[in-house]
């Protein structure tokens, strides 16, 4: 990292920049607030089109950030979510692109009555107004967060993680340039030019000036925009995510689904992080066997151990770990009953799975598991907004209030009431 990227204002230097920022974001939020949807999916396209542009200037400073990770002793699934190819880079702009696509949110009627004194009330959405959007290592959160912000009609601030410093930037300036060229404000979408952590201090404590804070990234710095924040917080926790072999799962298919929940990319949020094998089901060992083949390590329990000399004990913090790298615990539980039992204790509610081919047994998973994503005979891999058909996503939200799972244009809104009379006096 160079001295520019972390350099440590003093605290008052640090509420004066969100400040000023803040203001700059209200401001163009008012402006994106009635934006045409026509407008907003030019400056999506120009804003894709630019990071296509200026994808040579964009992988180059993503090497130096894989560098600088590397030289820090970062893990290989870190340096995986950190790293940007032509693939990865040509995805994120297609991302742009496909949220352009999607039906604009803002103004959309939620439901419409007639009260019996002949008042019309309708309920339509309306953007949240500026968002501050704090996150870790992943640079591609720096062009998802900033198309969906723009079309749900926010401002978006964003303060990424010193691990991606040169990658975030350099994916801002082309969003930037994107905007410019379409005629919106640049200042719909701004980049925190520093990495002190003051700044974030500020950013949370913005009333007035922020309307919602949604931090994405490790428990700790979840629990410390929790902790500190003065305005509200849209959650994104971490992915403690089951896979649960019913003894009724088709073999084939348990291996398959275990291997791709876990290994496809061990670094991501909707990475299975615990198997749990019906003490009932036939083959065990084909499951810990295959993922061992792929190069995982399974911690297992006294059962599992047994299974195999390349098993490793479980201890009680591995059922309760976000490995994020090709590690698994795996344990044997009595049926379905057990399977919730051991989900309710230690899932962190982002997205838990079933295998099997009993439909009734699926059904009451899906019921009984109190999660933002429950899935039947699917890989947790799935758990993305772009996989929902959303275009992208800022988070995976775990709360319980305004939005839960993948955070996207809906979840960006908010809602107003509209009431229409005929000159109605109340009595």
């Amino acid at each position: 990292m160079n001295a520019e990227a972390l350099t440590l204002p003093p605290l008052a230097d640090a509420a004066t920049l969100i400040a000023e920022m803040g203001a700059r974001a209200r401001a163009a939020a008012k402006r994106l607030g009635v934006a045409p949807t026509a407008d907003k999916a030019a400056a999506l396209h120009a804003a894709a089109h630019q990071l296509r542009a200026q994808a040579a200037a964009i992988l180059d400073a993503n090497a130096r950030d894989m560098a600088a990770g590397a030289t820090a002793g970062l893990t290989a699934a870190m340096l995986d979510r950190l790293r940007l190819d032509e693939g990865r880079l040509a995805g994120i702009a297609d991302a742009v692109d496909a949220v352009a696509a999607l039906p604009d949110p803002v103004g959309a009627e939620i439901e419409r009555t007639v009260r019996p004194n002949g008042m019309e009330l309708s309920r339509v959405r309306v953007p949240l107004g500026v968002v501050g959007i704090i996150y870790e290592s992943r640079p591609n959160v720096t062009a998802d967060a900033a198309a969906l912000g723009l079309m749900s009609g926010n401002a978006v601030i964003l303060r990424g993680g010193s691990e991606a410093v040169y990658s975030n930037r350099a994916i801002h300036a082309a969003f930037a340039a994107g905007l410019e060229e379409a005629g919106l404000p640049a200042d719909a979408v701004q980049l925190v030019p520093t990495q002190d952590r003051a700044a974030v201090g500020a950013l949370l404590r913005a009333q007035g000036l922020v309307d919602i804070i949604i931090p994405r990234g490790g428990k700790g710095l979840v629990a410390r925009v929790q902790d500190e924040a003065r305005v509200p917080v849209l959650a994104h926790l971490d992915g403690i995510n089951h896979l649960y072999i019913d003894a009724a799962a088709d073999p084939g298919q348990a291996v398959e689904l275990a291997v791709n929940a876990k290994m496809r990319r061990t670094g991501i949020c909707g990475a299975t992080e615990t198997i749990l094998i019906d003490r009932a089901y036939p083959a065990p060992l084909a499951i810990v066997d295959a993922l061992i083949s792929a190069g995982c390590e399974v911690r297992g329990d006294k059962a599992i151990a047994t299974l195999s000399p390349y098993v490793e004990p479980a201890t009680a913090g591995d059922w309760d770990c976000e490995y994020l790298d090709a590690i698994v615990s795996i344990g044997q539980v009595d049926g379905l009953a057990g399977a919730l039992a051991h989900i309710d204790a230690h899932s962190s509610r982002h997205t838990d799975a079933i295998v099997t081919e009993d439909a009734a047994t699926a059904e009451r998973f899906l019921s009984e598991v109190d999660s933002a994503i429950v899935m039947h005979n699917a890989s947790t891999q799935f758990a993305d907004g772009g996989e929902f058909g959303l275009g992208a996503e800022i988070g995976i939200a775990t709360g319980r209030l305004h939005a839960r799972g993948p955070v996207a244009l809906e979840g960006l809104t908010t809602y107003k009431w509209l009431v229409r009379g005929t000159g109605q006096v109340r009595p």
